[in-house]
């Protein structure tokens, strides 16, 4: 077969392929890039009322809204992706945070990790969680499920999540009956960016055939 034939019946074939191929629009990725994470005012007065009084912090940022108590600037280290199909639809990953609160002159936690831990058992939390990563390394909160989270493409929302007092910080204070106790709310406010996807099957298949096309041509031109 001549060259200029085969390079025809690659470009027809590559044509019908596109033109029978159906567009769909898929849901896209993103991934958590930067942001706060805050707390709101509430959380201190509850934890005043089992013991815990905030008596310092270090490496915290403003909070959003201003009217919250603390903010946690989200780390570079997050890789928390998210689909946009349905709203918002965790996939996968953590999200870091830097910066650290002491209560009593006596406990400094921080450094917070949230992601989604299997196998939970408090009510009303949605397998995500608050893990302080600076002295205890341990959970401290289980998180609610959220309100419905707003999401523009470049900056994601999650507001009111309840924080839910942890089997494991139960056990550190020393009172297992405070498992499930709502200890106030937070909020994160991120920016984002869009997670490249794969080459489309279309695309891998243009590829091919170009290289493909390109080596018969070669050998074309080799054995002439």
């Amino acid at each position: 077969m001549r060259f200029s034939q085969f390079a025809g019946i690659v470009g027809c074939t590559t044509a019908a392929f596109i033109s029978i191929a159906p567009i769909q629009v898929d849901a896209a990725t993103f991934k958590v890039i930067s942001g706060v994470t805050s707390i709101d005012r509430d959380h201190e007065e509850i934890l005043k009322k089992i013991g815990l009084t905030l008596t310092g912090s270090n490496n915290t940022v403003a909070p959003i809204p201003s009217n919250y108590l603390v903010g946690f600037n989200i780390d570079s280290a997050t890789n928390f992706t998210f689909s946009d199909e349905g709203g918002f639809t965790p996939l996968s990953g953590t999200i870091e945070h830097t910066g650290t609160v002491n209560f009593n002159n006596q406990i400094t936690v921080g450094d917070f990790s949230i992601g989604f831990a299997p196998g939970r058992t408090v009510q009303d939390a949605s397998g995500f969680v608050l893990r302080d990563t600076f002295s205890l390394d341990t959970i401290l909160f289980d998180l609610s499920i959220p309100e419905p989270a707003v999401f523009n493409g470049q900056n994601l929302t999650i507001p009111d999540v309840k924080l839910l007092v942890s089997p494991e910080f139960a056990k550190i204070l020393g009172n297992p009956d405070l498992t499930g106790l709502f200890a106030g709310t937070a909020r994160i406010d991120a920016q984002v960016a869009a997670v490249p996807e794969p080459d489309s099957v279309l695309a891998v298949l243009a590829a091919g055939a170009a290289l493909l096309a390109t080596r018969f041509y070669t050998r074309k031109i080799k054995y002439s």
